[in-house]
């Protein structure tokens, strides 16, 4: 089995169209989806806007799965045809499923998240923790082995995710962070669903400037 490692695909597409709140045509978001894997196997973590992207990078690895994140349309938009053309299995956690099915109706994911479950490719363990504030069910997954946590939309470079909607909670995601994500070893490479990655060590001196700022 060659060494584990972690790619990364930027995607770009429109969401929220025709919806409350939104321009007419939906406003255009550019994501991370990030794929854990050898040369053997692959894990994908979120599926935005561009299957077909996904599943070239996937190539011709064997897909053990998509993980995601959170429900936000922006991050499962491509999960169901990403899934069938990949021929694997959709995760999500149960408490996010209210925002899935805004994407895709009655069509449900495969199997449900939990805090504590484990995924295993090439070789390397994610572990999932259940990081509520920015969705009731946003989760990072964890890889010690790789030095890294793949955040979602819970923490990014500067800060926490948006917690702007009714059903968020910026203290939740605060707890969340403080509990889950900054007692990480703090060289460990956080990977966020946009922008740039960031480290533990970068963003833990800034938690107290997040709660005085209020977002």
């Amino acid at each position: 089995m060659s060494e584990a490692r972690i790619d990364r695909v930027v995607t770009r597409g429109l969401v929220g169209a025709g919806r409350p709140g939104y321009p007419g045509d939906g406003v255009e978001l550019e994501n991370n989806v990030w794929i854990v894997g050898d040369d053997e196997q692959a894990l994908v973590i979120d599926a935005s806007h561009d299957a077909e992207a996904i599943v070239a990078a996937v190539g011709d690895r064997d897909p053990l799965g998509i993980l995601l994140t959170h429900g936000h349309e922006d991050h499962v938009n491509a999960a169901v045809e990403a899934a069938r053309m990949l021929d694997t299995h959709v995760y999500l956690h149960p408490a996010d499923l209210f925002l899935w099915r805004e994407a895709h109706g009655e069509t449900l994911p495969d199997f449900e998240l939990a805090d504590g479950a484990s995924f295993l490719v090439a070789g390397v363990d994610l572990a999932v923790a259940h990081t509520p504030g920015h969705t009731p069910g946003s989760v990072c997954f964890i890889a010690p082995a790789l030095g890294t946590v793949f955040s979602g939309d819970t923490l990014f470079q500067g800060g926490p995710g948006a917690t702007r909607w009714e059903y968020s909670s910026f203290e939740q995601i605060v707890e969340s962070i403080r509990t889950r994500l900054l007692t990480l070893p703090s060289a460990t490479v956080v990977r966020p669903g946009h922008g740039d990655s960031t480290t533990v060590a970068a963003e833990a001196p800034d938690l107290e400037a997040w709660l005085a700022r209020g977002w």
